[in-house]
């Protein structure tokens, strides 16, 4: 089977939670650690800005902190918001952790949406879009090219990246304006969503410029994975931060705006009709994916979602390991 298993960690910290920033920091880079010892394919962590509970702001800095304690697992940061920030700042990160860990870093650029992280960074709102498709194609220029001009000024990224001609990255998105976008920019594109206008978007633009070799990668799977021998204990247990988890998201979406990840639910009962959160039985869990018939790509595994006490997401990992993997990997 070649179905795939990732880990996000966004390093939340809610004041109602029992475990402070500081053990969440902890916890959640000793898993990434057990990630990759029980051959999970990818570690994830994203980006978010002014938010109480302290979703993490810097993903570069984290990624750095993963990469030092692990020594294949790739880390793919999802999304950069790289309107908010300068270019060459972020392709120097980029190539000084290509050096570091040559091939293991993927960066996703994002436009960003929410109104008060623009605001926070003194960025225009309206121009996002194409500050992004500005600042993408500075960042990619700048890790393949020796010397870069932007804005007037001539630019040498220092160290050189390993990888070429640059280290990976994608471009975010989930409309058909914005795979146009990774297009043009002879990127690939990971979107935020399902939509199966992104691919035609983005093959007709690659052939109207004449770009071969792209692609739209599809995020198919469940969202949150969470194994357990008590299903109706453990809602119990870890339903409130499923439930701030998925509000919170929520309310950053913007009108006409869609995320596979969102979760629209009033109560955590209704959370769990959601069919991308998983919370089952290891039997349960084998059932899913037998179900899904191979029309899943990864399960995304989120252990700490909504700043979930680490203890309970352990439990999770650890009986996840015992009887739920060792199944799938040797179907």
């Amino acid at each position: 089977m070649s179905l795939m298993f990732t880990m996000r960690q966004d390093f939340r910290a809610p004041s109602f939670g029992p475990a402070s920033s500081a053990e969440i920091y902890s916890e959640a880079l000793a898993m990434w650690q057990w990630a990759e010892s029980n051959g999970f394919s990818m570690n994830v962590v994203s980006e978010h800005h002014g938010i109480d509970d302290g979703w993490v702001p810097t993903p570069f800095t984290v990624a750095a902190m993963g990469l030092a304690r692990t020594k294949r697992i790739p880390f793919f940061i999802s999304a950069a918001l790289a309107p908010l920030h300068d270019p060459i700042r972020l392709a120097e990160q980029i190539a000084v952790l290509d050096n570091a860990a040559p091939g293991r870093l993927m960066t996703v650029l994002g436009a960003g949406y929410r109104e008060e992280e623009f605001a926070m960074a003194g960025v225009d709102h309206a121009r996002r879009g194409s500050l992004l498709e500005e600042t993408a194609a500075v960042i990619r220029d700048a890790l393949a090219l020796d010397e870069v001009v932007w804005q007037g000024r001539t630019c040498h990224v220092t160290p050189r990246p390993i990888t070429k001609p640059h280290p990976l990255l994608l471009m975010g998105g989930g409309v058909p304006a914005a795979a146009r976008r990774a297009a043009r920019l002879r990127l690939p594109m990971m979107p935020m969503n399902t939509d199966p206008r992104l691919v035609d978007a983005y093959n007709d633009e690659a052939q109207k410029i004449g770009f071969s070799g792209g692609y739209v990668m599809h995020p198919t799977g469940p969202t949150f994975v969470h194994v357990t021998d008590d299903p109706d204990r453990t809602w119990e247990e870890i339903g409130a931060y499923l439930l701030y988890e998925t509000d919170t998201y929520a309310s950053f979406q913007t009108a006409g705006q869609h995320s596979t990840p969102v979760v629209h639910a009033e109560d955590v009962d209704a959370l769990k009709l959601a069919p991308n959160l998983w919370v089952d039985t290891p039997q349960g869990i084998l059932d899913r994916v037998h179900d899904a018939d191979g029309s899943i790509a990864a399960m995304n595994f989120h252990p700490l979602a909504g700043g979930l006490p680490p203890r309970h997401a352990w439990e999770s990992l650890e009986l996840f390991a015992a009887k739920v993997l060792p199944v799938l990997t040797a179907i």
